[in-house]
């Protein structure tokens, strides 16, 4: 009969080999090689769109915004002028 310290060893070795033949698995199986066409080709597809960038998109926000404040502003200046 095995002694319960022998039992507990033999249970992590097998732990420990199904841990990395999982593990071996994971890395030889072409899902990370799907994952980057897919990738790619995300990325060709967002080219062609002539997308812009998160950067750009709120650079414009804010020279947008500032022309609209100065919009305002002449607006403002013209309708008193006209009230004159």
């Amino acid at each position: 009969m095995q002694k319960p310290g022998e039992i507990f060893e033999q249970i992590q070795r097998i732990a420990n080999d199904m841990q990395n033949k999982v593990g071996d698995v994971i890395r030889n199986s072409p899902v990370q090689e799907i994952e980057k066409n897919v990738r790619a080709m995300m990325n060709q597809g967002f080219q062609k769109m002539d997308l812009v960038t998160r950067e750009e998109f709120e650079l414009q926000s804010k020279v947008l915004a500032k022309t609209r404040e100065k919009l305002e502003a002449l607006e403002a200046k013209v309708a008193a002028l006209e009230k004159s």
